[in-house]
């Protein structure tokens, strides 16, 4: 059982990257997520490591304050509780932009747009290759799809032209 199984598919979803394991930043996630508030209210919140490097932190507010969701504020103190646990862990969030994929000996590779067009075109990175893909928004995503997948299925295979056959 992970922390994010008590929250419904409808949760909504943030996605870290880390530029190390995602497991040296979870703990101090963990111990601050049972002080999280949005506009004074309780979040019902969990997180886990995605994959090696991915921090998922799962959130919802009760049924009966759906339609309020979490504030701005609310968020930004979650992101800034992941920076600090981060940054106390000696490790950092890697840039939103950043492509991360498995190259031909499994070691993940990151790099911006370019880098990436770059992989394309020199045949090390094809529709198959497995990519982290940071786009799913609720915990329910997460579940069914998770964050490492062929990039012909992933927002790199809509942007760059790769398709799984």
């Amino acid at each position: 059982m992970t922390p994010l199984d008590p929250l419904p598919d409808d949760a909504r979803l943030w996605l870290f990257a880390l530029d190390g394991p995602a497991d040296e930043v979870l703990p101090a996630v963990l111990a601050w997520l049972p002080s999280w508030t949005s506009h004074g209210r309780p979040v019902r919140a969990g997180a886990t490591v995605a994959h090696d490097t991915v921090l998922a932190v799962g959130a919802a507010i009760s049924p009966e304050e759906l339609n309020a969701g979490i504030s701005g504020c609310g968020v930004d103190a979650m992101q800034h509780a992941v920076e600090d646990a981060a940054r106390a862990a000696g490790r950092a969030l890697l840039p939103a932009l950043l492509i991360t994929w498995e190259d031909a000996d499994g070691r993940w590779q990151s790099g911006g747009r370019p880098a990436f067009r770059r992989a394309i075109a020199g045949g090390d990175v094809g529709p198959a290759t497995r990519v982290l893909d940071l786009t799913p928004t609720t915990v329910g995503a997460l579940r069914h799809d998770g964050v490492v997948r062929p990039a012909g299925e992933a927002w790199t295979g809509r942007l760059f032209g790769l398709t799984l056959a």
